[in-house]
């Protein structure tokens, strides 16, 4: 008599995520059937997003087709997004759709946007892409300077706002108007930018800031309206980290015993197997290792993609799980937006054209493993 199939549900379509249906592609796992539940049919890559706003990759380059992806892996794809779970009864609770059962649940969300008084943040990236848009135009139809503050210091923040001025001051040019490129500053809480990055890493970027006219102030945070009057901004751009989905607290240790950490996030072992539920993962963003103190950045998402595969394959088999074991100090690739780039590790650092190119063959190869398939079954969906 054949095994009754098993469901694996995946919430959302995440840097991890997109990796486990990418195995379920090349790998099906028999007797287990997938399906994907994701707010947006597109993920955007981390990676490449400065790059897109700089105007050095294309929407389509810079995107997963997670829909096309499922079809290509054979999962069923329900564009809905969760609303919480009902983890007595195994199952995922929707905004539109009824509930999805599950007999292994996996959940890469990402991180919510923290409430603000003004201005916008660079996650969810779909409302900032459009809200960026508008940016430029409006940057074309004011006579004036607009002056622009980034919020949020780290390597993202940094990057975006080098990107961000890139963009901008070629659109002025083009439109032969090079002296009313808008003023940039940027904001950060801690005492210098890049914290927990090497001095030597810092003291670059520190450089290539100070050249490109942009204003840095370190020790500070913008919270209100207020605060961005005393700074005479125009327009907000937070890239500060981000809070559990409001759900996750609905679901969590008081409600129905999911465990979370002092902040919300879903607690794991380092095997990303969550600490209290046997059948539920989390990575990314949304998932905190305990243990194990990990930046909530799209490189360790990446890297959790695979043994995340892995360990589901093992649990839906019975067989023991394998730990996580992320690198001590990650590789980072940070763009300057002028197709330059600084590549950072421990306390190497450096800096040139020759790194952009490396970034961009990093980047273009990681996406040409989830693109080509997607690809395949746009186009035999179309056939």
């Amino acid at each position: 008599m054949p095994s009754a199939a098993r469901t694996l549900v995946l919430i959302g379509g995440g840097h991890a995520h997109v990796a486990v249906i990418r195995g379920f592609a090349t790998n099906p796992l028999p007797c287990v059937e997938l399906t994907v539940i994701g707010r947006d049919a597109e993920t955007p890559y981390s990676g490449m997003l400065p790059g897109l706003i700089a105007g050095h990759y294309t929407h389509a380059e810079a995107h997963i087709d997670v829909a096309a992806l499922c079809r290509f892996a054979g999962a069923r794809f329900i564009h809905d997004e969760a609303t919480g779970l009902d983890l007595a009864c195994q199952r995922v609770l929707c905004r539109a759709g009824p509930p999805v059962p599950y007999d292994c649940l996996s959940i890469d969300i990402g991180a919510s946007p923290s409430p603000r008084a003004s201005g916008i943040g660079v996650k969810p990236i779909a409302p900032f892409l459009a809200h960026w848009e508008a940016l430029c135009a409006r940057t074309l139809a004011t006579p004036e300077r607009l002056h622009i503050g980034v919020v949020g210091a780290g390597a993202g923040g940094v990057e975006l706002v080098l990107a961000l001025q890139v963009r901008l001051e070629g659109l002025l040019r083009a439109a032969g108007r090079p002296d009313d490129a808008p003023r940039f500053s940027l904001f950060g809480q801690a005492a210098t930018i890049l914290p927990g990055f090497a001095e030597p890493a810092r003291r670059r970027l520190e450089r290539i800031l100070h050249r490109r006219g942009i204003g840095v102030f370190t020790g500070q945070v913008i919270g209100t309206t207020a605060d961005g009057a005393r700074f005479d901004l125009d327009d907000v751009i937070w890239a500060t980290g981000g809070v559990p989905a409001p759900w996750l607290a609905r679901s969590g240790l008081a409600q129905t015993g999911l465990a979370l950490d002092p902040k919300g996030f879903i607690a794991v072992h380092d095997t990303l197997q969550s600490t209290s539920h046997p059948t539920v993962f989390a990575a990314g963003d949304i998932a905190s290792v305990i243990g194990r103190k990990l930046p909530k950045s799209g490189v360790y998402a990446v890297r959790q993609g695979k043994p995340l595969a892995a360990n589901l394959r093992r649990a839906l088999s019975g067989q023991a799980l394998v730990p996580f074991r992320p690198q001590r100090h990650a590789l980072a690739l940070i763009g300057t937006g002028d197709c330059r780039a600084i590549a950072v590790k421990g306390g190497w650092s450096a800096e040139g054209r020759w790194v952009w190119l490396w970034k961009d063959w990093v980047d273009r190869r990681f996406m040409g493993r989830y693109t080509n398939l997607a690809d395949h079954a746009r186009a035999d969906h179309q056939r």
